[in-house]
């Protein structure tokens, strides 16, 4: 049993206890070290990681041959490449470990024999995909109505734990920025 995904998904919808055990027997455990590739571009995605401890990063590398970060996964939340999923093609992405790593996988095929025999996990994805459009919608926002220094400072605010560990160049890639001005700005708050 993976009583932090139990936890998770009893958040937004309840199971029967029979229907927990058939989850976490569909569930592969999988151990990462620190910048081990779950997924690498050219490849299938093979389906929806649950980062149980650790931390998770997925990038693509730009037509200029700059690492641009799209997301990260922290504990307790789902990372994937969803197009890759969805249109059963090969990745555009990597998924990386930024820290030595648990993670759950559940593949597509077990995801789609789940939410046939557990209807309400069906419910259960569609608002984690909700939530994850909703997150991404925001954040292009974000990045279109901030400035540099005005992203940085609201980042900082929010998620301070966060900020201490991801390394400098990947939280300037995530907000949009070189890590030489990332310095600069924390330069000007000491």
């Amino acid at each position: 049993m993976y009583p932090q995904l139990l936890a998770h998904i009893k958040r937004y919808v309840s199971l029967t206890p029979q229907e927990e055990i058939l989850l976490c027997e569909k569930m592969e455990l999988l151990k990462f070290k620190k910048k081990e590739f779950l997924l690498e571009p050219g490849k299938l995605c093979k389906g929806n990681y649950f980062v149980l401890s650790g931390l998770v990063r997925q990038y693509l590398i730009t037509n200029k041959l700059i690492e641009q970060i799209v997301q990260f996964g922290l504990e307790s939340w789902w990372i994937t490449d969803q197009e890759s999923l969805a249109n059963k093609q090969p990745s555009a992405y990597y998924l990386q470990t930024v820290e030595a790593s648990e993670i759950l996988l559940l593949t597509e095929q077990n995801r789609e024999l789940l939410c046939e025999a557990i209807p309400r996990l069906e419910s259960y994805f569609r608002i984690m995909m909700q939530r994850a459009f909703v997150a991404m919608q925001r954040r292009v926002g974000f990045m279109l109505n901030y400035t540099d220094e005005e992203r940085y400072r609201y980042f900082a605010d929010q998620f301070p734990g966060f900020m201490q560990r991801v390394p400098q160049y990947m939280l300037a890639s995530y907000l949009g920025f070189t890590p030489q001005f990332l310095s600069r700005i924390r330069a000007k708050k000491a």
